[in-house]
Protein backbone atom coordinates (compact mmCIF):
# COMPACT_ATOMS: atom_id res chain seq x y z
CA UNK A 1 0.00 0.00 0.00
CA UNK A 2 1.47 3.66 -1.42
CA UNK A 3 2.13 5.89 1.86
CA UNK A 4 3.23 3.35 4.06
CA UNK A 5 6.69 3.44 5.74
CA UNK A 6 8.25 0.39 4.51
CA UNK A 7 11.66 0.35 6.82
CA UNK A 8 11.34 2.82 9.43
CA UNK A 9 11.86 2.24 13.44
CA UNK A 10 7.85 1.79 14.56
CA UNK A 11 6.68 0.82 10.89
CA UNK A 12 4.21 -2.01 10.98
CA UNK A 13 6.73 -3.87 9.11
CA UNK A 14 8.72 -3.52 12.29
CA UNK A 15 6.24 -4.85 14.58
CA UNK A 16 5.95 -7.95 12.31
CA UNK A 17 9.52 -8.79 12.21
CA UNK A 18 10.01 -8.44 15.49
CA UNK A 19 7.63 -11.38 16.75
CA UNK A 20 9.99 -12.37 19.70
CA UNK A 21 9.80 -9.15 21.44
CA UNK A 22 6.08 -9.35 22.02
CA UNK A 23 5.96 -12.84 23.28
CA UNK A 24 4.03 -14.03 26.34
CA UNK A 25 6.29 -13.54 29.47
CA UNK A 26 6.25 -16.78 30.64
CA UNK A 27 7.44 -18.06 26.94
CA UNK A 28 10.42 -15.75 26.92
CA UNK A 29 11.13 -16.62 30.45
CA UNK A 30 11.18 -21.11 28.72
CA UNK A 31 13.48 -19.66 25.98
CA UNK A 32 15.97 -17.44 28.61
CA UNK A 33 16.41 -20.36 31.16
CA UNK A 34 17.39 -22.65 28.41
CA UNK A 35 20.47 -20.24 27.61
CA UNK A 36 23.30 -20.47 29.59
CA UNK A 37 22.88 -17.41 32.24
CA UNK A 38 26.19 -15.34 29.93
CA UNK A 39 24.14 -16.06 27.06
CA UNK A 40 20.76 -15.25 28.71
CA UNK A 41 22.48 -12.02 30.38
CA UNK A 42 23.49 -10.87 27.07
CA UNK A 43 19.81 -10.27 25.44
CA UNK A 44 19.56 -7.26 27.44
CA UNK A 45 21.11 -5.47 24.87
CA UNK A 46 18.49 -6.36 22.26
CA UNK A 47 16.20 -4.04 22.70
CA UNK A 48 14.32 -1.81 25.39
CA UNK A 49 11.88 -4.73 25.70
CA UNK A 50 14.60 -7.31 26.79
CA UNK A 51 16.76 -4.92 28.85
CA UNK A 52 15.22 -6.37 32.02
CA UNK A 53 14.09 -9.80 31.35
CA UNK A 54 17.30 -11.52 32.00
CA UNK A 55 17.42 -9.71 35.40
CA UNK A 56 14.04 -11.17 36.19
CA UNK A 57 14.61 -14.58 35.83
CA UNK A 58 14.68 -17.31 39.42
CA UNK A 59 16.39 -20.02 38.06
CA UNK A 60 20.18 -18.85 38.07
CA UNK A 61 22.32 -21.53 36.55
CA UNK A 62 26.09 -21.09 36.88
CA UNK A 63 28.35 -24.37 35.14
CA UNK A 64 30.56 -25.14 32.90
CA UNK A 65 28.13 -23.82 29.95
CA UNK A 66 28.71 -20.09 31.10
CA UNK A 67 32.75 -20.85 31.43
CA UNK A 68 34.75 -20.27 28.30
CA UNK A 69 38.41 -21.85 28.03
CA UNK A 70 39.85 -18.30 28.21
CA UNK A 71 38.06 -16.69 31.39
CA UNK A 72 39.93 -16.62 34.52
CA UNK A 73 38.75 -16.55 38.43
CA UNK A 74 38.19 -12.95 38.45
CA UNK A 75 36.03 -12.73 35.65
CA UNK A 76 33.55 -15.45 36.57
CA UNK A 77 33.23 -13.73 39.84
CA UNK A 78 32.49 -10.78 38.34
CA UNK A 79 29.75 -12.43 36.42
CA UNK A 80 27.88 -13.89 39.08
CA UNK A 81 28.46 -10.78 40.90
CA UNK A 82 27.20 -8.86 38.51
CA UNK A 83 23.80 -11.14 37.96
CA UNK A 84 23.26 -11.21 41.46
CA UNK A 85 23.31 -7.18 42.02
CA UNK A 86 21.49 -6.63 39.13
CA UNK A 87 18.56 -9.60 39.56
CA UNK A 88 15.18 -8.15 40.24
CA UNK A 89 12.85 -10.35 42.46
CA UNK A 90 13.04 -13.57 43.83
CA UNK A 91 15.96 -16.19 43.34
CA UNK A 92 13.98 -19.61 43.50
CA UNK A 93 17.07 -21.41 42.01
CA UNK A 94 20.30 -21.67 42.51
CA UNK A 95 23.26 -23.62 40.94
CA UNK A 96 26.97 -23.88 41.02
CA UNK A 97 28.52 -26.34 39.34
CA UNK A 98 32.54 -25.78 38.91
CA UNK A 99 35.20 -27.58 39.85
CA UNK A 100 38.23 -25.89 41.68
CA UNK A 101 37.10 -21.94 40.21
CA UNK A 102 36.15 -19.91 42.77
CA UNK A 103 37.11 -18.50 46.05
CA UNK A 104 35.05 -20.09 49.25
CA UNK A 105 35.23 -16.14 50.46
CA UNK A 106 32.81 -15.43 46.92
CA UNK A 107 30.48 -18.43 47.95
CA UNK A 108 30.03 -17.48 51.15
CA UNK A 109 28.81 -13.76 49.61
CA UNK A 110 26.83 -15.62 47.00
CA UNK A 111 24.67 -17.45 49.84
CA UNK A 112 24.29 -14.37 52.36
CA UNK A 113 23.27 -12.82 49.05
CA UNK A 114 20.88 -15.88 48.76
CA UNK A 115 19.46 -16.37 52.03
CA UNK A 116 17.87 -12.87 51.40
CA UNK A 117 15.88 -14.06 48.55
CA UNK A 118 13.89 -16.20 49.26
CA UNK A 119 15.78 -19.13 48.05
CA UNK A 120 13.64 -22.51 47.24
CA UNK A 121 16.21 -25.06 45.45
CA UNK A 122 20.31 -24.53 46.31
CA UNK A 123 22.86 -26.82 44.64
CA UNK A 124 26.20 -26.26 45.22
CA UNK A 125 28.66 -28.97 43.32
CA UNK A 126 32.16 -27.51 43.99
CA UNK A 127 34.99 -28.59 42.74
CA UNK A 128 36.68 -32.05 44.12
CA UNK A 129 39.72 -30.22 45.90
CA UNK A 130 39.36 -29.54 49.84
CA UNK A 131 35.94 -29.38 51.23
CA UNK A 132 33.92 -26.21 51.43
CA UNK A 133 32.85 -24.99 54.80
CA UNK A 134 29.27 -24.07 54.35
CA UNK A 135 28.81 -20.64 56.25
CA UNK A 136 26.30 -20.20 58.90
CA UNK A 137 23.91 -18.08 56.79
CA UNK A 138 22.63 -21.20 54.77
CA UNK A 139 20.61 -21.72 57.75
CA UNK A 140 18.86 -18.95 57.18
CA UNK A 141 17.44 -19.99 54.15
CA UNK A 142 14.30 -20.85 55.36
CA UNK A 143 12.38 -21.46 52.68
CA UNK A 144 14.77 -24.01 50.85
CA UNK A 145 12.41 -27.05 49.31
CA UNK A 146 15.46 -28.54 47.68
CA UNK A 147 19.64 -28.56 48.94
CA UNK A 148 22.00 -30.71 47.37
CA UNK A 149 25.91 -30.51 48.91
CA UNK A 150 29.15 -31.62 47.12
CA UNK A 151 32.31 -31.39 48.95
CA UNK A 152 32.01 -29.68 51.60
CA UNK A 153 32.47 -29.94 55.43
CA UNK A 154 29.28 -29.08 57.54
CA UNK A 155 29.62 -27.95 60.79
CA UNK A 156 26.98 -27.40 63.43
CA UNK A 157 24.53 -24.95 62.80
CA UNK A 158 24.12 -21.92 64.63
CA UNK A 159 21.95 -22.12 68.07
CA UNK A 160 19.12 -19.63 66.54
CA UNK A 161 18.83 -22.34 63.83
CA UNK A 162 15.20 -24.19 64.48
CA UNK A 163 15.02 -26.50 61.15
CA UNK A 164 14.31 -26.36 57.57
CA UNK A 165 10.57 -26.22 58.10
CA UNK A 166 10.31 -26.74 53.87
CA UNK A 167 13.35 -28.72 52.73
CA UNK A 168 11.82 -31.83 50.91
CA UNK A 169 14.89 -33.00 49.22
CA UNK A 170 18.23 -33.52 50.77
CA UNK A 171 21.51 -34.87 48.62
CA UNK A 172 24.88 -34.52 50.06
CA UNK A 173 28.02 -36.06 48.84
CA UNK A 174 31.88 -35.87 49.16
CA UNK A 175 31.22 -34.39 52.32
CA UNK A 176 32.28 -34.25 56.01
CA UNK A 177 30.36 -33.91 59.18
CA UNK A 178 29.55 -35.52 62.14
CA UNK A 179 27.42 -38.24 63.35
CA UNK A 180 25.75 -35.50 65.12
CA UNK A 181 25.06 -32.51 62.52
CA UNK A 182 23.82 -35.26 60.47
CA UNK A 183 20.97 -36.43 62.49
CA UNK A 184 20.10 -33.61 64.03
CA UNK A 185 19.51 -31.65 60.46
CA UNK A 186 17.49 -35.07 59.34
CA UNK A 187 15.31 -34.75 62.80
CA UNK A 188 15.08 -30.83 61.79
CA UNK A 189 13.64 -31.27 58.79
CA UNK A 190 9.51 -32.49 59.43
CA UNK A 191 8.61 -32.67 55.79
CA UNK A 192 11.61 -34.27 54.28
CA UNK A 193 10.43 -36.95 51.50
CA UNK A 194 14.00 -37.58 49.72
CA UNK A 195 17.17 -37.87 51.61
CA UNK A 196 20.72 -39.11 49.31
CA UNK A 197 23.95 -39.87 51.38
CA UNK A 198 26.94 -40.52 48.48
CA UNK A 199 30.16 -41.07 50.27
CA UNK A 200 30.35 -38.59 53.33
CA UNK A 201 32.36 -39.51 56.15
CA UNK A 202 32.43 -38.28 59.82
CA UNK A 203 30.46 -40.86 60.97
CA UNK A 204 29.84 -44.47 60.69
CA UNK A 205 26.35 -45.25 62.41
CA UNK A 206 23.72 -43.35 60.80
CA UNK A 207 20.22 -42.84 62.88
CA UNK A 208 17.16 -41.49 60.47
CA UNK A 209 14.30 -40.61 62.15
CA UNK A 210 11.74 -38.88 59.69
CA UNK A 211 8.42 -39.35 59.64
CA UNK A 212 7.69 -38.03 56.16
CA UNK A 213 10.46 -39.80 54.48
CA UNK A 214 9.84 -41.53 51.43
CA UNK A 215 13.32 -42.45 49.67
CA UNK A 216 16.44 -43.38 51.32
CA UNK A 217 19.51 -43.66 49.32
CA UNK A 218 22.61 -44.49 51.27
CA UNK A 219 26.17 -45.23 49.86
CA UNK A 220 29.61 -45.26 52.08
CA UNK A 221 31.42 -46.72 54.65
CA UNK A 222 29.02 -46.70 57.26
CA UNK A 223 28.50 -49.89 59.33
CA UNK A 224 24.87 -49.33 60.63
CA UNK A 225 21.67 -47.94 60.13
CA UNK A 226 19.02 -47.66 62.58
CA UNK A 227 15.57 -46.45 61.51
CA UNK A 228 13.00 -44.40 63.77
CA UNK A 229 9.39 -43.15 62.75
CA UNK A 230 10.19 -44.47 58.84
CA UNK A 231 6.96 -45.72 58.18
CA UNK A 232 6.45 -44.39 54.83
CA UNK A 233 10.23 -45.19 53.25
CA UNK A 234 8.90 -46.74 50.23
CA UNK A 235 12.37 -47.18 48.97
CA UNK A 236 15.26 -48.00 50.51
CA UNK A 237 19.25 -48.40 48.87
CA UNK A 238 21.98 -48.89 51.20
CA UNK A 239 25.10 -49.63 49.63
CA UNK A 240 27.93 -50.16 52.51
CA UNK A 241 31.53 -50.53 51.11
CA UNK A 242 32.57 -51.05 55.42
CA UNK A 243 34.26 -54.12 56.60
CA UNK A 244 31.19 -54.52 58.91
CA UNK A 245 31.16 -56.75 62.24
CA UNK A 246 28.04 -58.76 63.11
CA UNK A 247 27.06 -56.61 66.25
CA UNK A 248 23.33 -56.82 67.51
CA UNK A 249 21.64 -53.45 67.78
CA UNK A 250 21.33 -53.02 71.55
CA UNK A 251 18.03 -53.55 73.20
CA UNK A 252 16.57 -55.88 69.87
CA UNK A 253 16.74 -59.77 69.23
CA UNK A 254 17.24 -59.57 65.87
CA UNK A 255 19.14 -56.79 62.99
CA UNK A 256 16.68 -58.45 60.74
CA UNK A 257 13.71 -58.29 62.61
CA UNK A 258 13.97 -54.71 64.22
CA UNK A 259 15.27 -53.42 60.43
CA UNK A 260 12.26 -54.27 59.12
CA UNK A 261 9.45 -53.31 61.82
CA UNK A 262 10.28 -49.59 60.38
CA UNK A 263 9.16 -50.64 56.29
CA UNK A 264 6.19 -51.53 56.50
CA UNK A 265 5.14 -49.76 53.30
CA UNK A 266 8.83 -50.57 51.26
CA UNK A 267 8.34 -51.36 48.03
CA UNK A 268 11.75 -51.14 46.48
CA UNK A 269 14.87 -52.24 48.42
CA UNK A 270 18.42 -52.50 47.35
CA UNK A 271 21.19 -53.48 49.72
CA UNK A 272 24.77 -54.89 49.36
CA UNK A 273 26.57 -57.58 50.70
CA UNK A 274 28.42 -55.59 53.79
CA UNK A 275 24.78 -54.66 55.14
CA UNK A 276 22.99 -58.17 54.61
CA UNK A 277 26.25 -59.42 57.49
CA UNK A 278 25.16 -56.67 59.58
CA UNK A 279 21.06 -57.50 59.20
CA UNK A 280 21.67 -61.29 59.75
CA UNK A 281 23.69 -60.31 63.52
CA UNK A 282 21.32 -61.52 66.09
CA UNK A 283 19.57 -64.47 63.78
CA UNK A 284 17.91 -64.75 61.13
CA UNK A 285 14.47 -66.01 61.15
CA UNK A 286 13.25 -68.13 58.52
CA UNK A 287 10.19 -65.64 58.22
CA UNK A 288 9.27 -62.41 58.98
CA UNK A 289 6.74 -61.74 61.10
CA UNK A 290 5.25 -59.58 59.34
CA UNK A 291 5.41 -59.59 55.73
CA UNK A 292 6.91 -57.37 53.08
CA UNK A 293 3.39 -57.13 51.32
CA UNK A 294 4.38 -54.03 48.93
CA UNK A 295 7.85 -55.13 48.39
CA UNK A 296 7.88 -55.39 44.66
CA UNK A 297 11.61 -54.88 43.65
CA UNK A 298 14.79 -56.36 45.64
CA UNK A 299 18.33 -55.82 44.81
CA UNK A 300 20.65 -57.74 46.17
CA UNK A 301 24.87 -57.74 46.24
CA UNK A 302 25.74 -60.94 48.18
CA UNK A 303 28.39 -63.44 48.38
CA UNK A 304 26.62 -67.28 47.96
CA UNK A 305 29.49 -68.42 49.87
CA UNK A 306 28.72 -67.15 53.03
CA UNK A 307 25.86 -68.73 54.58
CA UNK A 308 24.54 -65.50 57.02
CA UNK A 309 24.04 -63.58 53.89
CA UNK A 310 22.22 -66.58 51.75
CA UNK A 311 20.13 -67.00 55.06
CA UNK A 312 19.31 -63.58 55.17
CA UNK A 313 18.52 -63.37 51.14
CA UNK A 314 16.12 -66.30 51.83
CA UNK A 315 14.27 -64.58 54.59
CA UNK A 316 13.49 -61.54 52.60
CA UNK A 317 12.27 -63.82 49.59
CA UNK A 318 10.04 -65.66 52.05
CA UNK A 319 8.90 -62.64 53.71
CA UNK A 320 7.89 -60.95 50.31
CA UNK A 321 4.75 -62.20 48.68
CA UNK A 322 4.12 -59.72 45.75
CA UNK A 323 8.17 -60.14 44.87
CA UNK A 324 7.42 -58.98 41.18
CA UNK A 325 11.35 -58.54 40.49
CA UNK A 326 14.97 -59.49 41.90
CA UNK A 327 18.14 -58.40 40.81
CA UNK A 328 21.12 -59.97 42.28
CA UNK A 329 25.07 -58.99 42.05
CA UNK A 330 27.01 -62.14 42.96
CA UNK A 331 30.40 -61.37 44.62
CA UNK A 332 32.36 -64.13 43.04
CA UNK A 333 35.37 -62.96 44.44
CA UNK A 334 34.96 -63.90 47.97
CA UNK A 335 36.77 -66.89 48.81
CA UNK A 336 34.89 -68.56 51.79
CA UNK A 337 33.81 -72.26 50.70
CA UNK A 338 32.60 -73.33 54.02
CA UNK A 339 29.21 -74.36 52.88
CA UNK A 340 28.03 -77.36 51.82
CA UNK A 341 24.39 -77.44 52.33
CA UNK A 342 21.62 -77.83 49.65
CA UNK A 343 19.14 -74.89 49.51
CA UNK A 344 16.92 -77.37 48.17
CA UNK A 345 17.03 -79.56 51.06
CA UNK A 346 15.31 -76.72 53.15
CA UNK A 347 13.04 -74.82 50.74
CA UNK A 348 11.26 -77.05 48.68
CA UNK A 349 8.14 -75.84 49.91
CA UNK A 350 8.60 -72.12 48.79
CA UNK A 351 6.46 -70.51 46.41
CA UNK A 352 7.04 -67.19 45.06
CA UNK A 353 3.48 -66.43 42.78
CA UNK A 354 4.64 -63.14 41.64
CA UNK A 355 8.11 -63.50 40.66
CA UNK A 356 8.26 -62.43 36.99
CA UNK A 357 11.84 -61.43 36.14
CA UNK A 358 15.03 -62.46 37.43
CA UNK A 359 18.54 -61.24 36.86
CA UNK A 360 21.96 -62.69 37.98
CA UNK A 361 25.21 -60.93 37.58
CA UNK A 362 28.88 -62.26 38.16
CA UNK A 363 28.12 -65.68 38.41
CA UNK A 364 31.15 -67.69 38.51
CA UNK A 365 29.38 -71.41 38.72
CA UNK A 366 30.20 -72.17 42.10
CA UNK A 367 27.52 -74.83 43.72
CA UNK A 368 25.90 -72.10 46.01
CA UNK A 369 25.02 -69.82 42.99
CA UNK A 370 23.41 -73.10 40.82
CA UNK A 371 21.78 -74.21 43.68
CA UNK A 372 20.00 -70.86 44.33
CA UNK A 373 19.06 -70.50 40.74
CA UNK A 374 18.37 -74.12 40.56
CA UNK A 375 15.79 -73.31 43.67
CA UNK A 376 14.62 -69.83 42.14
CA UNK A 377 13.21 -71.79 38.76
CA UNK A 378 11.55 -74.24 40.51
CA UNK A 379 9.78 -72.25 43.05
CA UNK A 380 8.94 -68.95 40.56
CA UNK A 381 5.56 -70.65 39.11
CA UNK A 382 5.04 -67.24 36.74
CA UNK A 383 9.05 -66.52 35.96
CA UNK A 384 8.98 -65.19 32.62
CA UNK A 385 12.89 -64.60 32.05
CA UNK A 386 15.50 -65.21 34.38
CA UNK A 387 18.97 -63.27 33.05
CA UNK A 388 22.47 -64.82 33.95
CA UNK A 389 25.66 -63.04 33.01
CA UNK A 390 28.86 -64.84 34.05
CA UNK A 391 31.74 -62.91 35.91
CA UNK A 392 34.41 -65.17 33.47
CA UNK A 393 34.25 -65.99 29.82
CA UNK A 394 36.31 -68.68 30.88
CA UNK A 395 33.84 -71.92 31.21
CA UNK A 396 30.90 -69.59 30.38
CA UNK A 397 29.82 -72.47 27.72
CA UNK A 398 30.14 -75.46 30.51
CA UNK A 399 28.61 -72.80 32.59
CA UNK A 400 25.34 -72.36 29.98
CA UNK A 401 25.12 -76.15 29.44
CA UNK A 402 24.31 -76.67 33.17
CA UNK A 403 21.56 -73.94 33.49
CA UNK A 404 19.88 -75.35 30.41
CA UNK A 405 19.95 -78.76 32.40
CA UNK A 406 17.54 -76.94 35.49
CA UNK A 407 13.90 -77.82 35.55
CA UNK A 408 11.68 -75.07 35.84
CA UNK A 409 7.86 -75.14 37.27
CA UNK A 410 7.05 -72.11 34.86
CA UNK A 411 6.61 -73.46 30.66
CA UNK A 412 6.84 -70.10 29.85
CA UNK A 413 9.99 -69.18 31.36
CA UNK A 414 13.55 -67.85 29.14
CA UNK A 415 16.63 -68.62 30.42
CA UNK A 416 18.64 -65.47 28.73
CA UNK A 417 22.53 -65.85 28.61
CA UNK A 418 24.41 -62.65 28.70
CA UNK A 419 27.89 -62.68 27.56
CA UNK A 420 30.68 -61.18 29.84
Amino acid sequence: MRGEPTGQSGSKIDVKLDRISNLPSDVTEKILSRLPIRDAVRTNVLSRQWRYKSAILPHLVFDDRCVSTRMNHTIFVKIVDRVLLLHIGPIHKFKLTLENFVATSDIDQWILHLSRNSIKTLILQIGRGGRYTIPSCLFSCQELFRLELSHCLLKPPPSTFKGFKSLKALQIDNATMSQDVLENMIVSCPLLVTLTLIDCDGFTHLKVNATCLRTLAVIGDFETVILENTLNLNYVYLISNANVTQVRVPGTCSNLVNFFVHLPQIRDLGISKSFLKYLAAGGCPRKLARSCRYLRYLNLRMSFSNKDEVLTALCLLRSSPTLERLEIFSDHAAVEVENNYSLLDDNHNCVFSELRLVEIKDVSGAKAELDFIKFLLLSSPTLKSMKIKPAYADGSLELLKKLLEFGRVSVNSKIIYLAP
